[in-house]
């Protein structure tokens, strides 16, 4: 516990418990910030978390007097990383920072930087959750808000780590919710249009992208994918040493002599005159970058090949690439890819594999992006011999009309309609036949789905390996 004076500018010396931006959180001791969410105005809520035994509300706006102490700031975004930062005794400072952003590739990239470093050394923030060596739990967003990141970071520092590398998305820098951390490494995947409901515009989403790049400590390293068509506006907003990676051999550490193979990429870094072979389970040739940027980082950190090789062998990233292996003779891949380039580079790499024929069971997130639905539509339908499109996320919007949208630009008569999921992923398990490939996109290992009035629990493994076990039974 700690006073209220010790972890924000007040002379208010109440003993504060917790920090909490979600009323229904709220528990005896802790003190309620109003932050601004954009459609949510946290401060029609203060009287639900006071009865809840808020000791004090942090506010923007006049609310009246009330019974427990009300502090007006200018902007409560700006003070809960702050409030948040002293009240953990300021973990991010006790840990060598890694922020990944980009629009695809971020989980991707931050879980091997944790695997190459370690999960002993590292803990990892971001779409999968948080770990480290000693727990791995869920969260809630991609790049958790102040109130528990710093929680997060402060759990890292107790289990002995000393990075943390962490997924930052795009709403995050928008929202605040890292302003307060200067990072030692910041990393750039690429940027395509995503999320423009949010952002408002691509000229905004990638301004916000950027953030990340000028919160790099001036010591410290941006790691820049110099192939992506936006790299000039990242370089501009860095801060801190730019290193670049990429195909071509004006980077600081570039790739070459590139085989894609089912399961697996080999091919060769080459870094300060130096060529590695790379064998690794890490598939696809966006994969080659992903890992290019991992190893670039262990190289700023100032380890040697020899000291991360032996863990190249280990990288596996939940939900991306996941093949399902029942016995049976086609396959089965989960993936997380739900953007119009996620999906058009995964489908690239499926049509080099030796398989017959693919099917992909996808559809589109509820009031997320509407401008891209009949983009993947098109894309899907174009690259595959059978697209089932079903519902994902759908939240207060109707699954048939996000569908309808998806199959607005389709000219092939190469699709079918099966609006409830377990019910796509079965028909698709169903319909494989020896050598086909099954991909089922857009929620890699979540497990969750966010209907109109609640939140289910739904994962796409396990329905896929509860399918396939059906379907193996019913053949033998």
């Amino acid at each position: 516990m700690k006073k209220l004076c010790e972890i924000m500018d007040t002379n208010i010396d109440v003993l504060v418990s917790g920090i909490k931006i979600n009323s229904k959180k709220v528990v005896p001791g802790d003190v309620f910030v109003c932050t601004d969410m954009g459609t949510l105005d946290r401060h029609d809520f203060i009287d639900d978390a006071i009865s809840k035994g808020a000791v004090a509300v942090v506010v923007k706006k006049d609310v009246g007097e009330k019974i427990v102490p009300i502090i007006k700031v200018d902007n409560p975004n700006d003070v809960l990383p702050v409030m948040c930062s002293k009240f953990y005794d300021e973990p991010e400072k006790k840990l060598t920072m890694i922020g990944v952003t980009g629009t695809d590739g971020k989980t991707s990239v931050s879980t091997m930087v944790q695997t190459l470093l370690g999960s002993d050394k590292c803990g990892y923030i971001g779409t999968n959750g948080y770990s480290c060596s000693k727990f791995n739990k869920d969260t809630n967003n991609t790049t958790p808000d102040s109130d528990k990141l710093y929680g997060y970071l402060s759990e890292f520092v107790d289990a002995g780590c000393t990075y943390t590398s962490m997924e930052v998305c795009s709403e995050a820098l928008m929202r605040g919710r890292v302003k307060n951390i200067s990072y030692d490494i910041s990393i750039l995947t690429n940027i395509t249009s995503e999320h423009l409901n949010i952002h408002g515009s691509l000229e905004n989403y990638i301004n916000d992208k950027c953030k990340l790049f000028s919160q790099t400590k001036e010591n410290g390293y941006c790691i820049l994918n110099k192939d992506d068509e936006h790299f000039d506006r990242a370089l501009k907003a860095s801060k801190g040493h730019v290193l670049t990676y990429g195909a071509d051999a004006d980077n600081d550490l570039y790739f070459k002599d590139v085989k894609l193979l089912p399961g697996k990429n080999i091919f060769t870094i080459v870094y300060k005159n130096q060529e590695y072979l790379i064998d690794s389970p890490m598939a696809g040739y966006f994969n080659i970058y992903n890992l290019s940027a991992a190893i670039l980082t262990l190289f700023a950190l100032g380890y040697s090949f020899d000291d991360f090789s032996e863990n190249i062998k280990k990288l596996h990233v939940s939900g991306r690439l996941e093949l399902i292996n029942k016995g049976q003779d086609f396959y089965v891949m989960v993936d997380y890819a739900h953007t119009p380039n996620g999906i058009t580079k995964l489908l690239e790499y499926v049509k080099l594999l030796p398989i017959k024929r693919s099917i992909v069971v996808i559809g589109q997130a509820g009031e997320r992006d509407p401008y891209k639905r009949k983009d993947v539509g098109k894309i899907v339908s174009d690259n595959s011999d059978l697209a089932i499109f079903t519902y994902e996320d759908p939240r207060s919007e109707d699954p048939r009309d996000i569908i309808n949208q998806m199959i607005e630009k389709i000219d092939k008569h190469n699709y079918e309609i099966i609006i409830d999921r377990s019910e796509a992923i079965k028909r698709a398990i169903n319909v494989a036949r020896p050598g086909d490939m099954v991909m089922i996109l857009g929620k890699g290992n979540e497990t969750y789905q966010k209907l109109k009035d609640r939140t289910i629990y739904f994962n796409d493994i396990e329905e896929a390996s509860k399918w396939l076990e059906e379907r193996l039974k019913k053949d033998s």
